[in-house]
């Protein structure tokens, strides 16, 4: 484990912001990546499940991203071939209605700039939804209106919803999501796996 995952891990900066919500939980970082990695999954935050057991999209939207990759548990999870860089490495927690709190942007302003900078061979970048979107693509763009224009980033970035069963209706809306990105995804991450 290199020095900067220890630092991240050891990171208790959001801790007093994090008793303060409604689930009242410690920071517990998950760092998932090496510096090494190729392909780069840029997402919001761990959700609680991620938060107890220390593994990125350990739940069900971990086993409907791992389809729309076309990868299994063992590659998804090889940290030499895949990093997962969250906007924030902790559960942000849930307010008082239990709907999931926005990632505390402090730990992309801490933490992002060292990490994105220690990759050396990077050659894919999936960004799922808003908040990775707007942080590595710029501009205020509906997830939506950014998925849409997936092309204009393609074959180094490709923007996706998340893959949460709440974006299930959006998926029946938008079938080109299905059908037009996900065979030049999973093709491309192919190639970017097997080189």
């Amino acid at each position: 484990m290199s020095d900067l995952t220890e630092e991240i891990q050891r990171c208790r900066l959001c801790r007093d912001r994090f008793a303060a919500t409604h689930t009242r939980h410690a920071p517990n970082p998950v760092v998932w990546f090496r510096p090494q990695a190729r392909v780069l999954i840029a997402g919001q935050a761990p959700g609680l499940r991620v938060h107890e057991t220390g593994m990125p999209f350990n739940d069900a939207s971990g086993d409907r991203l791992r389809d729309w990759l076309g990868l299994d548990k063992d590659a998804f999870y090889d940290k030499s071939r895949v990093g997962f860089v969250p906007m924030a490495f902790c559960f942000p927690g849930y307010d008082a209605r239990k709907a999931d709190l926005p990632p505390p942007k402090l730990c992309g302003q801490t933490w992002h700039g060292r990490i994105l900078d220690s990759f050396t061979n990077i050659r894919l970048t999936v960004l799922i939804g808003a908040h990775a979107q707007q942080f590595h693509l710029g501009g205020r763009v509906s997830v939506t209106e950014r998925v849409k224009s997936w092309r204009d980033h393609a074959p180094g970035v490709f923007p996706l919803p998340h893959p949460s069963w709440r974006n299930t209706a959006w998926l029946r809306r938008n079938p080109w999501f299905e059908t037009d990105l996900l065979p030049q995804l999973r093709t491309q991450i192919q190639r970017v796996m097997n080189d």
